[in-house]
């Protein structure tokens, strides 16, 4: 098991209740891939980009901790991909030392 951290920014123009929908569904397919949250999802809102991203100015930030086997999450990764309303998104896997500190137990 790996421990892994996503973000996820929604396009500024989605209604909230729209944009923070995504957050059940990331949390859906974690869980049908076999993972496992670490935590609640932190729905951080609204916020301005420091920088145009496709001629938008602003987007609604989310940020999940799970816990998940290599290569579960990548179907996940390919609908946030394809999605229209999803601006960017990254899924970054935690150091051990880094998973240890957070408490998220991997076990090799």
């Amino acid at each position: 098991m790996r421990a892994y951290e996503l973000m996820v920014i929604i396009d500024g123009d989605v209604e909230d209740p729209k944009a923070q929908s995504y957050t059940k569904m990331v949390t859906d397919e974690i869980t049908k891939a076999g993972g496992s949250l670490h935590g609640k999802p932190d729905w951080w809102g609204k916020r301005a980009f420091a920088y145009p991203i496709n001629k938008k100015e602003a987007g609604y930030y989310f940020v999940i901790e799970c816990v998940a086997t290599g290569g579960a999450l990548d179907e996940l990764e390919r609908q946030l991909r394809l999605a229209d309303d999803v601006a960017r998104h990254k899924v970054i896997r935690l150091p051990e030392a880094e998973a240890e500190r957070r408490g998220m137990a991997v076990n090799a």
